[in-house]
């Protein structure tokens, strides 16, 4: 079955993980060659026109949810991307009423299910879920959490895990200094100043592994702190001896260089301090690489490494993030052993995920089109 997408969400060339999960769920999904995305802008976003975006909604444009909606009821099936401070209103209040006047099936993407939610967030995510045709989490986590947390219809929700691309497979290298890495937006709540802390830790191995922090700045956190984030970790590196050992990667990388760089690793480390973060696409790109990680217990890290391919250390603890790293750099048996835990992952690259966002869409669009009871078709 063809069936013409809408896409709701934030999309490059802004740059955050829900606008690239966007943009790799919309080329997939996309067969008609006329994707409709509708570019979701805050205050500071590039507002150049985008291949395949047919309509943008700009924040401090009052009603702009009406016309988004009427945009999307041209489309056979709406994809709408959730994430609380997106859109705009109170907790990005506004999707609600996008969704309520959609005309077609709707699939709803939660980034974010909270299990501590203000009553505004709850309230909000409940309407969300009934408003919607069907519903999916990213992790089991967060399917969870929402069965148990929120009132909401259970027969609506799925779950499909985050995409990936294919970045290929770390080959061993040998010689050079075990190289640890971290890669995405960065800002508070990186955690990266206990993986220097960890870092510092490690300068009596031999060798002595290196460390690259790749990603811009996150555009929210610029637009408010401007660069005061990255300045400390490059102060912290000084005071603890370790800049030399510590490169940044502020350029933006394509698939290609990102994937390169990611090859390289022996280690990738996830410092986030949050313990709400049910959705990764750094971690589940990572574990697609087959590279070991190290990663504070997270829900969807304590999900996908427990007893597989990482190790979960406790939340801004520098020195358990150091003993996890020298573990795995000193034992080989544990690297190879997490990496073919690895196992399984091709039914996470993005054409097998995008299969079954469309065998979804496919359920919707033909319940859409089932006579009502009593009404001649």
């Amino acid at each position: 079955m063809t069936i013409r997408y809408g896409f709701l969400s934030t999309h490059p060339p802004t740059r955050c993980g829900l606008a690239t999960f966007n943009s790799a769920l919309a080329a997939q999904l996309d067969r008609t060659g006329a994707p409709g995305i509708v570019r979701v802008v805050a205050s500071g976003d590039d507002p150049a026109p985008v291949p395949g975006v047919v309509h943008t909604w700009a924040g401090g444009v009052a009603g702009g949810w009406r016309e988004t909606a009427e945009v999307l009821n041209t489309y056979d099936v709406a994809v709408v991307q959730h994430e609380y401070g997106i859109y705009p209103g109170r907790d990005g209040g506004e999707v609600l009423s996008v969704l309520r006047r959609l005309t077609v099936p709707s699939i709803v993407v939660l980034h974010t299910v909270l299990s501590r939610p203000t009553p505004s967030q709850k309230s909000l995510l409940e309407e969300v879920v009934a408003a919607a045709g069907a519903v999916v989490t990213i992790t089991a986590t967060a399917h969870d959490r929402l069965l148990l947390g929120y009132a909401v219809d259970a027969a609506k929700v799925s779950v499909i895990p985050h995409g990936v691309p294919d970045f290929g497979v770390a080959a061993t290298r040998k010689g050079t200094r075990p190289h640890l890495l971290t890669w995405g937006l960065l800002g508070p709540g990186k955690g990266i100043e206990w993986a220097l802390q960890g870092l510092a830790r490690l300068q009596k191995l031999k060798p002595a592994p290196v460390y690259t922090v790749a990603g811009r700045t996150h555009p929210k956190v610029v637009e408010m702190h401007g660069e005061a984030y990255r300045a400390s970790l490059h102060r912290l590196g000084a005071t603890l001896g370790i800049a030399h050992s510590v490169t940044y990667e502020s350029a933006y990388l394509d698939d290609a260089a990102l994937g390169a760089l990611v090859r390289s690793a022996d280690v990738v480390v996830l410092p986030y301090d949050s313990t709400e973060q049910v959705s990764s696409g750094v971690l589940v790109e990572a574990v697609a690489a087959r590279i070991p990680v190290v990663a504070t217990a997270f829900p969807h890290a304590v999900e996908l490494l427990t007893d597989g391919p990482g190790l979960v250390v406790p939340h801004r603890n520098p020195a358990a993030l150091a003993a996890a790293i020298r573990k795995i750099l000193t034992k080989p048996g544990l690297a190879t052993a997490m990496r073919e835990h690895s196992g399984g992952i091709e039914a996470t690259r993005w054409p097998a995920v995008a299969e079954r966002y469309h065998g979804l869409a496919e359920t919707l669009v033909a319940a859409d089109a089932r006579p009502v009871a009593g009404v001649r078709a």
